[in-house]
C-alpha cells in the first residue's frame, strides 16, 4: 500500500533539546501560503493538535526507556509511550493557540524541534476529544513535561 503525505507548513522556535519545559516554549507554525484560508476559523478555538514528522529519526525502536529514566520508568513498547523512535515517526501533541497572523499560526506548549515538518492541524474540541474517561500508567508522573 502506498501512502503520500505532503506537508502543510514547518514548526519556527529556538533551538531546543530537553525533554521537559515544553509547556513554556512558543513556537510559530509556518503554513505554506496555499493553505492559508484553510486557517479560517481557526482562531475561534482555544487550542489544536499538531500532527507533525519527526523528521530526525533515523531508529525504529521496539522498546524502550521513556527520556532515559533507567531505573526510574520501566522500559516499554514503543507504542506506549511517546518517544520519537517509532516505526513511522508522526507525532500528534495539543498546543494552546496564541495567535493566528497571515499563514503563522503561534503556539504554546507544542513539543517539536526547529524545522519540524508540520502534517496537519485540527481543533480540539472538548465535547469529542475529552468524552473518555482517563487512564495512564503511574510511571508517567515522573516523566518531564
Amino acid at each position: 500500500m502506498e501512502i503520500n503525505l505532503k506537508t502543510i507548513g514547518f514548526a519556527r522556535n529556538q533551538e531546543i533539546d530537553h525533554f521537559g519545559g515544553w509547556d513554556k516554549v512558543v513556537t510559530e507554525l509556518v503554513i505554506n501560503d496555499e493553505y492559508q484560508d484553510a486557517l479560517t476559523g481557526l482562531d475561534d478555538y482555544s487550542h489544536i493538535f499538531v500532527i507533525y514528522w519527526m523528521h530526525n529519526v533515523k531508529t525504529c525502536d521496539i522498546r524502550h526507556v521513556p527520556q532515559g529514566k533507567v531505573g526510574e520508568v520501566p522500559e516499554v513498547g514503543i507504542f506506549a509511550c511517546r518517544c520519537p523512535g517509532r516505526p513511522n515517526p508522526i507525532g500528534l501533541s495539543l498546543a494552546k493557540i496564541m495567535s493566528i497572523k497571515g499563514s503563522v499560526v503561534t503556539v504554546r506548549g507544542l513539543d517539536v524541534i526547529k524545522d519540524t515538518p508540520i502534517l496537519d492541524l485540527k481543533p480540539y474540541t472538548p465535547q469529542y476529544d475529552s468524552a473518555v474517561d482517563v487512564k495512564v500508567p503511574d510511571w508517567v508522573n515522573k516523566l518531564e513535561y
